[in-house]
């Protein structure tokens, strides 16, 4: 327990000693010491089937419904109820950040779950008031991160100039470890004067280093990987745009008090963040979303043993935070329907697992493309049954669904509710065409 009080007291000392992470550390507390009486010794399975020697589980699993984890799930993203206003940074708190390679994408998701938010609110929470950061993370996507907690995904990240990025940097010129240290120390400095250009950013980073293929390097990628490195860093992320041209800045100097917090601790808590938003769920699960090795993502839920129960849900079994299992037993199941965006949270991070009917296996390529596209679901009940998307007109928006399912009365209706929704957001008439197959007009 000596272990468990160390990770509490450091990550609560990150968030401000209070909220969501130490309620969320005490539960867990009080929670281990409600079951210690049932734990044993038992070997359980996990990763779908394989057996795992050493594992604490209980004798007798628990038992889920899908409907129960849904509901569980949709109450943890906020689409049912949704926050409020004043709590919008919670939104992102608890998805574990918000997709943006498309922006509007990840504007509409924050409206989406937080009531009364506008896309414009989400901008100046990004540009002015910067209580939200724009930079690389999970899986070396793009995402919308809470200011206060970047100091957490940075010591979970762990960046280390490993061998393959050091010969990534020598393909480009930088050959030396001289040079690789010069450039990465280079970028938070010469940021320190504001917001940045790409083109203004490699300038610069050539004349104070004295390299020249620095600016060729900084220049090569459109997507931006020689830049990962001091995102990864915590020390580059996103600055408001100039037109259409992006800039870059460093995140630090808008955070007032950077928490040093131990690596193995900060990524061990966003995995129980994850359990919490995105569970059930196994290893391996964890491994897709937050994009590590399998070794490390075992290790990790090993290492989160006392904390984890197995449970079935109607036959496939996974891993669930003990705290949260009597929470997910508790829900009643509720009927929603949301239109969520490009790239949500909700689709990635609960992307379809072995026998889980979130989404049908047969509509898997609608909804996930090779090019690693997320497109935008209909959302019923928790799970995905239809795709859709938007087309702006002068004075009007054309909103197309296509439905996996049968249309119903109430799927129609709640449709037409987050079409209103969209409408308010967007401030133009909504105009709904249904492309479902043999199904009455919207």
């Amino acid at each position: 327990m000596t272990g468990l009080t160390s990770v509490f007291a450091q990550v609560c000392a990150a968030h401000g000693g209070n909220g969501y992470a130490c309620w969320h550390r005490e539960a867990c507390a009080a929670s281990m010491r409600m079951y210690a009486d049932r734990m044993t010794l038992d070997t359980v399975s996990e990763d779908r089937g394989k057996a795992l020697p050493g594992w604490k589980g209980t004798k007798y699993m628990t038992a889920l419904q899908w409907s129960q984890v849904h509901t569980w799930r949709m109450s943890q993203h906020g689409l049912f109820p949704r926050f409020s206003s004043q709590d919008f940074l919670q939104a992102v708190t608890c998805t574990g950040g918000i997709q943006a390679q498309v922006a509007s994408a990840a504007e509409l998701a924050l409206c989406t779950r937080v009531e009364g938010l506008s896309p414009r609110d989400v901008q100046a929470a990004l540009w002015q008031d910067r209580t939200l950061v724009k930079t690389w993370a999970m899986r070396g996507t793009l995402h919308v991160l809470t200011a206060s907690e970047l100091p957490l995904y940075v010591a979970a990240r762990d960046w280390q100039l490993t061998a393959s990025w050091s010969k990534y940097f020598a393909a480009f010129g930088l050959t030396t470890s001289a040079q690789q240290e010069a450039f990465l120390s280079a970028i938070p400095h010469v940021l320190e004067q504001g917001p940045l250009t790409r083109q203004q950013l490699a300038d610069v980073v050539a004349s104070h280093t004295g390299m020249a293929q620095a600016r060729d390097f900084i220049l090569s990628e459109s997507w931006g990987t020689p830049l990962k490195p001091s995102a990864y860093r915590g020390e580059l992320c996103f600055g408001p745009g100039q037109g259409k041209t992006v800039t870059f800045m460093n995140p630090r100097g808008s955070i007032e008090e950077w928490q040093s917090i131990p690596p193995q601790l900060a990524l061990a808590e966003l995995a129980r963040r994850y359990l919490r938003a995105y569970g059930p769920a196994t290893s391996d699960d964890f491994r897709l979303w937050w994009g590590c090795g399998k070794t490390l993502a075992k290790t990790l839920f090993h290492e989160l043993s006392e904390e984890l129960v197995e449970v079935e849900v109607e036959g496939w079994r996974a891993f669930a935070l003990r705290a949260t299992v009597p929470l997910i037993q508790s829900v009643e199941p509720v009927e929603q329907i949301h239109l969520l965006p490009l790239f949500d949270a909700y689709t990635i991070g609960a992307a379809p697992r072995g026998g889980e009917p979130l989404l049908a296996p047969v509509y898997k390529s609608q909804v996930f493309n090779q090019q690693g596209w997320a497109f935008a679901v209909v959302l019923v009940n928790g799970s995905i049954q239809g795709v859709w998307d938007s087309t702006i007109r002068r004075s009007h928006i054309v909103v197309k669904v296509n439905l996996f399912c049968s249309s119903t009365t109430a799927i129609r209706t709640g449709i037409a509710a987050e079409a209103e929704r969209l409408s308010h957001l967007f401030e133009k008439e909504v105009v709904l065409e249904d492309e479902s197959p043999s199904s009455p007009q919207l």
